[in-house]
């Protein structure tokens, strides 16, 4: 049992890295666009309103589709003051870990992909794009990023439920724990 939750954990920590690694690639391209537009705003008092918003854009799908990596490599946000405490041992954190994503982590994503899903099936359905003039189109695409982004959360969620499920499972806890 223990070497099957081991399996699913790592497929799903393979996909976590493989789609984070993937999507670290718009941070470059969003680094060279803000420069090219700070360079064509203050040199040349040319703006753009595509590149405002693609900018905003593209931050916005590192934001959300990112969140999954983020969590995969333990860099969320969290009390760490109590989390990294000398108290905290192993065994209590893969409990804190399992219990905090299957009543927390899990539903509050399953929340938000619900309540998204009219907000994104409304703007496909009026093929809703940018109210600027000069704005980008196809602005339900970035929207359909909320959901995305949710579920590969989930996705990550189970996988570090797993992994602390088979850390709990594998583990006989000292008598101070």
């Amino acid at each position: 049992m223990r070497e099957l939750i081991e399996k699913l954990s790592g497929k799903i920590e393979w996909f976590s890295e493989f789609s984070g690694r993937g999507l670290s690639w718009l941070v470059p391209a969003l680094v060279l666009l803000v420069g090219y537009d700070v360079m064509m705003r203050y040199f040349f008092q040319s703006g753009s309103i595509a590149i405002q918003e693609l900018e905003w854009h593209l931050f916005s799908l590192i934001f959300l589709l990112g969140a999954a990596y983020t969590l995969k490599h333990d860099d969320h946000v969290r009390l760490d003051l109590v989390y990294r405490s000398r108290f905290m041992s192993d065994y209590r954190r893969a409990w804190i870990n399992l219990v905090c994503s299957l009543l927390f982590l899990i539903p509050f994503c399953i929340l938000i992909i619900i309540s998204s899903w009219p907000f994104v099936s409304q703007a496909y359905q009026f093929a809703e794009g940018s109210p600027d003039p000069g704005g980008l189109p196809y602005r339900w695409v970035l929207k359909a990023a909320i959901p995305l982004g949710f579920f590969l959360l989930i996705i990550q969620g189970i996988g570090e439920s797993l992994k602390s499920l088979s850390f709990i499972l594998g583990r006989k806890p000292d008598r101070d724990e």
